[in-house]
C-alpha cells in the first residue's frame, strides 16, 4: 500500500534526523547540540544521547515546575515558547506527527505484528490519558516544588517509557560508570517499559491510546487544525473496514475529528467507496475558490 510505504518512511527519516548527534552516543554522553531548545513535535527523550532537540512535554513540565521560583525571584518565564509550540503543531496537523513521524508511535507498530494473540484495549483506558496529562504533567510540576519553588517533571521522572527506552537504557548500556548510580527509580521505569513492550504486542498503541499526554493536547487540536479528515456519509457503506484497519480502534465515519485519531490515514486507504478524504483546509479552500472563477 503506497500511503503505508510513505508513513514508513517519514518515520524512519524522523526516528534518524531527530536523534543525529551519533559523537554523544558513542562517548555515552547527552547531546549538547545548540538545538536543543527547539521542541520536536513528538516524544523524543532529551536526554536520549543522540536527540538533537526537545522532548515537548519535558519542556512544558520543567517550564511548570520552576514558574513558581522564577516568579519569587521577579522573573516573568512563563513557558509561552512551549505553549506556543504545542499550539502551532496542533494548529496545523492535530495528531498528524503520532501517526507519521513519532519514533514510539512507529515501534508500537512494529511490535504488534508479533503473530500472537491479540487483545482489545478497554474504552475506559482511554480516558486515563486525561488524569496522566492533568495530574502528572500539569499539577504535580506546579503544585509540588520545594522550599525555593523548584518542582520535577514527575512524569519523565516515574512514568515515561519512551524516555526509559531511548535514554535510561541507552545511557546505562553505554556508559559503564552510571550503571553504579542506578537504583529503585530506575527499576521502576524498566518494568513499566517491560510492560508496555508486552502490551504493545497485544494490542495496538496502547501507550499513545491510554497514556501519552502529548497525543492528548494535539487531539485537542483535531477539531480545528488546518490538516483535517471528512467522510461523505452518503457513499459510506458502514462497514467498518475503516475500524479494523485503524490502529486506535476508532469508527472515523463517526467522528473525524475524534481527539484518538492519530491521522495515519490507513482508513482512507482502505476504504471501499473512497468516501474518506483528507487534506489541509487551506489548500482546499484555495483550490475551490480557483474552481468558482468564471472561465473566460
Amino acid at each position: 500500500m503506497a500511503r503505508l510505504r510513505k508513513r514508513r518512511l517519514t518515520q524512519i527519516l524522523a526516528a534518524i534526523g531527530f536523534n543525529l548527534d551519533l559523537p554523544s552516543l558513542l562517548k555515552g554522553q547527552i547531546s549538547q547540540a545548540k538545538t536543543k531548545g527547539i521542541c520536536v513535535p513528538v516524544l523524543n527523550c532529551y536526554s536520549c544521547p543522540a536527540a538533537i532537540g526537545a522532548c515537548p512535554i519535558g519542556s512544558l513540565q520543567n517550564s511548570l515546575n520552576s514558574l513558581r521560583y522564577n516568579l519569587n525571584l521577579g522573573q516573568k518565564k512563563l513557558g509561552l515558547y512551549v505553549v506556543g509550540s504545542l499550539g502551532l503543531v496542533g494548529v496545523i496537523g492535530g495528531r498528524l506527527p503520532c501517526g507519521w513521524i513519532c519514533p514510539f508511535g512507529w515501534l508500537q507498530e512494529l511490535i504488534y505484528k508479533i503473530p500472537i494473540q491479540k487483545l482489545k484495549i478497554p474504552a475506559c483506558l482511554t480516558y486515563l490519558r486525561y488524569a496522566v496529562l492533568l495530574i502528572l504533567v500539569i499539577l504535580l510540576p506546579l503544585l509540588l516544588v520545594d522550599s525555593l519553588g523548584l518542582g520535577s517533571p514527575w512524569f519523565c521522572k516515574l512514568v515515561c517509557p519512551a524516555g526509559t527506552l531511548e535514554a535510561g537504557v541507552v545511557l546505562a548500556l553505554i556508559n559503564p560508570g552510571l550503571r553504579s548510580q542506578l537504583g529503585f527509580l530506575f527499576a521502576w521505569k524498566v518494568s513499566l517499559l517491560v510492560l508496555f513492550l508486552v502490551w504493545m504486542a497485544l494490542s495496538q498503541r496502547p501507550f499513545c491510546r491510554t497514556i501519552c499526554p502529548l497525543g492528548t493536547i494535539l487531539g485537542f487540536f483535531n477539531r480545528i487544525s488546518a490538516f483535517e479528515i471528512k467522510v461523505d456519509l452518503d457513499n459510506c457503506l458502514v462497514c467498518n473496514a475503516c475500524q479494523r484497519a485503524c490502529p486506535v480502534d476508532i469508527k472515523i465515519y463517526e467522528n473525524p475529528a475524534s481527539s484518538q485519531c492519530v491521522r495515519c490515514l490507513q482508513c482512507q486507504e482502505i476504504c471501499p467507496t473512497g468516501c474518506i478524504t483528507s487534506g489541509f483546509w487551506l489548500g482546499r479552500k484555495a483550490d475551490e475558490r480557483k474552481t468558482d472563477q468564471p472561465t473566460a
